[in-house]
């Protein structure tokens, strides 16, 4: 699988950002490979290199990049011994897609789909209909999930072809909008332990002749946000989730693959002035900006009418060489989002999309007081943040 080039060639323009391996190596190309590999109707094997299995297991550890996770092999001995081809098992990275955030890379996980299509490209965006702000992950204001998002899950392609398809995960998740429209399709089981999670994945796995389960541990991401990838909490969460891969793999019944993977990597941002430009504080940034989108290092920003062209034209000046600065259109034509988007999905990217490249945040201090405040931020193309591990073991 080749990879994008993450050099940083001058001067910096949108041609120059490493769009993610959309169609060959992405978090959508994963489950309808895993699908097609039980010959589900309807899905592709696009990431060649993976062998069909019978029962197929994807735990996904939101926050862990494949940078982090080769930078401390002692904390993850179990994980990184699955970098190799020891224990029955392979590692690679994938790419997660832009925006590298939960709400976009889960919805590109369950449908198989890129953010073009399933249109959920952002952490918050601009519905056309209201021209209101959308928090897709907390799912506000309440919009028809169904609507938003119209497309089948690969877990319901498959249940529909008679495989065992379950997830497994909090029970918090069980009814929210995001669960629906992404992960949704055969049964959900909900359990607050971890390692109770771990076990009943196993054990669906084993329920059918052919399986499809899914987990999910979110814990390594807020560490990473609250207290940042240096600190030891979220030194001591990459333990116990090692623990918990290792527990699972330990499970697997017969002709099963275990594949581990995340949503997206992280980067912790110093807090000064340098590193975090204040929106909220910045004239030049606001002029002709009617809303503000995105999270700190992929914004969207959506221009007062007749304003788009003055605003793309300032924030490009602004910003200089330490973000991509794109139109909507270049952003689409360079490929971002997938290779096409979606005519409902049109108007949610914003007018102008800027994506860090350096370690910098476009913060709103007053806006998102508690966004603002993290230590530890995703979002954007850079490596750090967009290749994702993707592990395997087989029994």
């Amino acid at each position: 699988m080749a990879l994008p080039t993450w050099d940083h060639p001058e001067p910096l323009a949108v041609g120059s950002a490493p769009v993610p391996e959309y169609g060959a190596g992405s978090l959508a190309d994963l489950l309808p490979t895993l699908a097609a590999g039980m010959e589900v109707p309807g899905t592709t094997a696009a990431i060649q290199e993976l062998a069909p299995a019978d029962r197929a297991c994807v735990f996904l550890i939101d926050g862990l990049g494949w940078e982090q996770l080769r930078t401390h092999p002692d904390e993850a001995p179990f994980m990184t011994s699955l970098l190799a081809s020891s224990r029955g098992g392979t590692g690679r990275p994938i790419t997660a897609g832009y925006p590298a955030t939960t709400a976009t890379s889960l919805a590109s996980v369950g449908t198989g789909l890129p953010p073009g299509a399933h249109g959920l490209p952002g952490y918050t965006v601009r519905d056309p209909e209201t021209r209101e702000l959308m928090n897709q992950l907390r799912w506000q204001p309440w919009t028809a999930p169904h609507v938003w998002q119209p497309y089948p899950t690969v877990f319901q392609l498959a249940h529909e072809a008679g495989v065992h398809t379950a997830q497994v995960s909090s029970p918090t998740f069980e009814h929210t909008p995001l669960t629906k429209v992404a992960l949704s399709g055969g049964t959900f089981h909900g359990r607050l332990s971890a390692e109770d999670r771990m076990d009943l994945a196993a054990a669906q796995l084993g329920a059918g002749d052919r399986a499809l389960v899914y987990t999910y541990y979110s814990e390594v991401d807020g560490a990473g946000h609250r207290y940042g990838l240096d600190s030891d909490t979220w030194r001591g969460q990459l333990m116990r989730v090692d623990r918990l891969v290792q527990r699972l793999a330990e499970q697997l019944p017969p002709r099963s693959a275990l594949y581990v993977t995340a949503d997206h990597g992280m980067i912790d941002v110093p807090f000064d002035e340098q590193h975090r430009i204040d929106f909220d504080e910045d004239w030049e940034l606001r002029a002709g900006v009617a809303l503000l989108g995105g999270e700190g290092r992929a914004r969207h920003v959506y221009a007062v009418p007749g304003a788009e062209s003055d605003v793309l034209t300032c924030w490009r000046e602004v910003l200089g060489e330490q973000f991509w600065v794109a139109s909507r259109d270049e952003a689409i034509a360079a490929g971002w989002f997938g290779p096409t988007v979606d005519e409902r999905v049109y108007g949610r990217i914003g007018d102008v999309v800027a994506a860090a490249r350096d370690d910098v945040l476009i913060i709103a201090s007053e806006r998102e007081p508690k966004e603002s405040a993290m230590v530890g931020n995703h979002g954007s193309m850079t490596p750090a943040e967009q290749l994702v591990p993707l592990l395997e073991v087989r029994s």
